[in-house]
């Protein structure tokens, strides 16, 4: 029988994680070209760096709920054996999306927060060239907190399809998980 305990701290940690994913997205950074006072050198000027942590906490919160996911299933292939059937086959066509939705959703939170954190400082306009602040583009936080929630979903499909399959093996064969040794005469 799947741990209610490892579904109930997966889906906290993923839910808050998807939380974070959403406020970086409505919190990211936001540029506005500014001239100093002697009009000489036009700057940008960044309202709020608050989107980098949620991005960041985002991303810690889903690697642990996935730690935390692939520790409590022995990461599919490890411990003992599974029960050959369509509960193992779902197992693991789920822990392989599981991973790719993961690290998709890795990929979107630390680009968007590392991009996020990027600052253009101090930059002159020479030959009426125009300052371009940089920014994270919309939507970066908010593909990586989709991916986070599709990550939470698969991921408590694959432990319940993984223990049905742990279940229904049964305890080890002939009594044991070591070899039987009879004496020797």
């Amino acid at each position: 029988m799947a741990s209610i305990i490892v579904q109930a701290v997966v889906i906290l940690l993923d839910v808050i994680a998807f939380g974070l994913g959403v406020a970086a997205e409505q919190r990211r950074s936001r540029a506005t070209v500014t001239p100093d006072a002697a009009k000489e050198y036009d700057y940008c000027v960044y309202d709020s760096d608050i989107a980098t942590g949620y991005g960041v906490g985002a991303l810690l919160l889903l690697a642990a709920a996935q730690v935390v996911l692939m520790t409590a299933s022995r990461c599919f292939c490890c411990g003992r054996g599974l029960k050959p059937g369509g509960s193992r086959a779902c197992a693991l066509i789920l822990f392989l999306f599981t991973w790719v939705t993961f690290l998709i959703a890795e990929a979107c939170l630390l680009a968007g927060s590392v991009r996020n954190a990027y600052h253009t400082r101090y930059r002159g306009i020479f030959y009426g060239e125009s300052l371009s602040c940089e920014t994270v583009r919309k939507g970066v936080f908010a593909a990586g907190a989709a991916f986070t929630f599709f990550t939470a979903i698969l991921g408590e499909v694959y432990y319940l399809s993984y223990s049905k399959s742990r279940d229904a093996a049964g305890g080890a064969p002939y009594g044991g998980s070591s070899i039987g040794m009879g004496p020797y005469n």
